[in-house]
C-alpha cells in the first residue's frame, strides 16, 4: 500500500475541542483532558464492556475501499496491570468486537493481536480494513516503516464504529495515556 495514494479523510489533533462526530461511552470527565495537541485519559480498571472514557466516531464506509485508522499512543507510566492496555476497538451495532492495542501480558508489553514486542514508550497503531479483513500495523517510535502484527476477517454489519480507548488500568494508580495525531485515511 503505497503511501502516495493515501487521501486524510478525517484528522484529529485534539487541540480547541473535539470534532462534533465523536461521542463517549461512559464519560468519566474528571479522568479526561485535552492538553498540548494530544487526547489524555487515564486508564481505569475495567474491561471492553464496562470501559470508561471509550471516544467513538462513525467507521468509514469499508463496503467501498480500503481504509486506515491511526493514532499515536503513549504511556506517560509504564503499565502494571495485567491486561492494561490503549489503542483502537472497533464497533458493530455498539458492541465491540475487535482491537488493536498495546497492552501488558505476562510483564511484556506487547501488540495484540499477534503478541509483538513493543519495546518503546511511544507507538503508532494502524488499523487498515477493508469489506472483508483487517490488518493490525504498529510502528514503534523512532521508526519509518509499518509492521503487520496479525491478519484476519473482518464480517461487514451495520453501525459500524471506531474508537480510541484504555482499560485494565490499576484502581490505585493513575496511569495516563495520552493519544496523538488521530487519522483516518483511504488507501
Amino acid at each position: 500500500m503505497g503511501r502516495s495514494k493515501e487521501q486524510v479523510l478525517f484528522s484529529e489533533q485534539f487541540e480547541g475541542g473535539l470534532d462534533g462526530d465523536w461521542h463517549w461511552i461512559r464519560e468519566n470527565p474528571e479522568r479526561w483532558r485535552l492538553r498540548e495537541g494530544g487526547l489524555e485519559i487515564v486508564v481505569e480498571p475495567g474491561v471492553a464492556g464496562t470501559v470508561r472514557n471509550a471516544l467513538v466516531r462513525p467507521a468509514p464506509d469499508r463496503s467501498s475501499g480500503v481504509y486506515a485508522i491511526e493514532v499515536t499512543v503513549f504511556n506517560h507510566r509504564a503499565p502494571t496491570q495485567q491486561y492494561e492496555q490503549a489503542g483502537i476497538t472497533w464497533y458493530q451495532d455498539g458492541e465491540p468486537v475487535f482491537k488493536e492495542v498495546k497492552e501488558l501480558v505476562d510483564g511484556a508489553i506487547l501488540i495484540i493481536p499477534g503478541s509483538k514486542p513493543m519495546p518503546t514508550q511511544s507507538v503508532r497503531l494502524r488499523l487498515v480494513v477493508d469489506s472483508e479483513s483487517w490488518e493490525a500495523q504498529y510502528r514503534p517510535e523512532g521508526e519509518s516503516e509499518f509492521r503487520t502484527a496479525a491478519t484476519g476477517e473482518l464480517p461487514a454489519a451495520a453501525n459500524e464504529e471506531v474508537s480510541i480507548q484504555c482499560y485494565n488500568g490499576p484502581p490505585d494508580a493513575e496511569h495516563w495515556i495520552r493519544f496523538e495525531d488521530f487519522r483516518v485515511l483511504r488507501l
